[in-house]
C-alpha cells in the first residue's frame, strides 16, 4: 500500500516523533510505501511551554519526511490536503492527541477525501484532554466527523470516542514498545554514565514534567521516612512543561533534597537507555491519564513499574507480577516502593516482563490498524 502518516516527525523532538517514525518503520518493513508529513509550524509559543520543539539527534534514516504542514495556517491546510488527495495514498493516518489539531487535521483530511480512494484512520493518545480549554468538544467533533476509523491505545480514550461518534469504525491495541532507544545498558555502566554512585538505589521519574504527571506526590512519598532515611534515591530526568518552583519549593520543605537527583533538561533519544538501565524501577505517579509511551520504554528496557490507578495504565501493568498499581496517594506509593525494595521484587518482575512484553509488539499495532481501515 502507499500510506502517508499525517503528524509530528523529525526535526520535532519526543514522544508523538518517536511513534510516528517507529510506526512508518514498521510499514516499510512489512514492503509498503510510507511518507510522513510533519509540521513547518507545530505549535505557537504560548501552547509551547517548554524550552524547544526541536530535536538535538540526527535525523531518523531511511524515511521520507516532508515538512509543509503549518498548524494554524488554514491557507495551508487547503494546500497541503491538495495535494495529498493528488498523491492518492491508500490510507492517511493522523496521530491525534490535541483538540488544537483538529482544525487542521479535520480540513486536510476532508480534502484528502474528496479523491474516493483515500481511507483516514487516526490513533487517539487522547479525545478529551487532560488539560481543557474552551472549545475542546467542536474541534474533537470536527476532527472525529472527518475520519472513517479510529484506533485507540486505552480502553478509556475508546470511551471518549464514543461520546463523538456510535457508528464509526473503532478498536483498541494499546500503545506498542518504544523500541527505538537502543540496547540495555549494564547498570554500572550506566550509572557511571550519569556520574551516579553505584551504592544507591534508584526510582526513575521519567518524561516531560507536567502538573497531570503527580511528581508532587512522589515528592510526598520520598518524604516517608522508610525511603527518607534509605539509600533509595529519585531520578527526576525530563524537561519542566510549566513553573518549576513549585516543585522545587516542595523539595526544600519536605527536606528530601539529598533524596532528590534533578536532571530537568530534555533527555535526547541517545541517552534514554542510561537513565532506564540504571533504575531499578520506574514509576508513573499519574493523577490522570490515558496511556503512556514511558509505559512502553520500561518495557523495552524491561524495568519494573509503579502506576496510579488511572486510565489506561491498570491495563498494562499486571498488579504484583510485574510492578504495583496504587492509588494516587502519596502514602500508597511510599508502602508500594518500600515493598519492591525490602522484598527484593526486581528480579521476578523483570522476569515476567519478558513475556508480558511480547504483547506489545508494532506488527500486532499494525494488525490492528489494518482491522479498522479494511482491506
Amino acid at each position: 500500500m502507499k500510506i502517508i502518516i499525517l503528524g509530528t516527525a523529525y526535526p520535532y523532538r519526543g514522544g508523538l516523533s518517536a511513534f510516528n517514525e517507529r510506526l512508518a518503520y514498521e510499514y516499510q518493513n512489512q514492503g509498503h510505501e510510507v511518507e510522513i508529513y510533519t509540521f513547518t509550524h507545530q505549535y505557537p509559543d504560548f501552547l509551547f511551554p517548554g524550552k524547544t520543539q526541536y530535536s538535538s539527534d540526527p535525523a531518523p534514516e531511511n524515511l521520507k519526511i516532508t515538512r509543509k504542514v503549518h498548524s494554524y495556517n488554514p491557507f495551508n491546510w487547503i494546500k497541503v490536503g491538495k495535494e495529498i488527495s493528488q498523491k492518492r495514498p491508500d490510507v492517511m493516518i493522523t496521530k491525534f492527541w490535541l483538540p488544537f489539531m483538529a482544525p487542521c487535521f479535520g480540513t486536510i483530511a476532508r480534502l484528502v477525501k474528496r479523491n474516493k480512494h483515500t481511507r483516514i484512520v487516526s490513533i487517539l493518545d487522547n479525545v478529551i484532554p487532560h488539560e481543557h480549554r474552551i472549545g475542546d468538544k467542536m474541534f474533537v467533533r470536527y476532527f472525529v466527523n472527518s475520519t472513517d476509523g479510529f484506533v485507540a491505545m486505552s480502553k478509556s480514550v475508546l470511551q471518549d470516542l464514543r461520546l463523538f461518534t456510535k457508528t464509526k469504525p473503532a478498536a483498541f491495541s494499546p500503545h506498542p514498545l518504544y523500541d527505538h532507544y537502543g540496547i540495555r545498558l549494564n547498570r554500572e555502566e550506566a550509572l557511571q554514565l550519569l556520574n551516579l554512585p553505584t551504592s544507591h538505589r534508584y526510582v526513575l521519574f521519567f518524561g516531560f514534567i507536567r502538573s497531570y504527571k503527580g511528581l508532587d506526590i512522589l515528592l510526598q512519598a520520598f518524604a516517608d521516612e522508610r525511603l527518607q532515611h534509605s539509600d533509595i534515591k529519585l531520578i527526576v530526568a525530563g524537561e519542566f512543561y510549566g513553573d518549576s518552583a513549585p516543585y522545587l519549593n516542595l523539595i526544600k520543605t519536605l527536606g528530601i533534597g539529598d533524596n532528590v537527583i534533578l536532571r530537568t533538561d530534555f533527555i535526547p533519544d541517545s541517552e534514554v537507555n542510561r537513565y532506564f538501565s540504571a533504575a531499578d524501577i520506574v514509576a508513573q505517579p499519574y493523577k490522570t491519564a490515558t496511556q503512556s509511551g514511558v509505559t512502553q520504554i520500561a518495557f523495552h528496557f524491561e524495568k519494573p513499574m509503579l502506576v496510579t490507578n488511572v486510565g489506561g495504565l491498570p491495563e498494562i501493568v499486571p498488579d504484583g507480577k510485574i510492578g504495583y498499581v496504587v492509588e494516587p496517594d502519596a502514602p500508597q506509593i511510599a508502602d508500594a516502593l518500600h515493598r519492591f525494595f525490602v522484598e527484593n521484587k526486581q528480579e521476578e518482575f523483570e522476569r515476567n516482563i519478558v513475556d508480558e512484553k511480547k504483547k506489545y509488539a508494532w506488527s500486532r499495532f499494525v494488525e490492528t490498524m489494518a482491522e479498522v481501515y479494511g482491506p
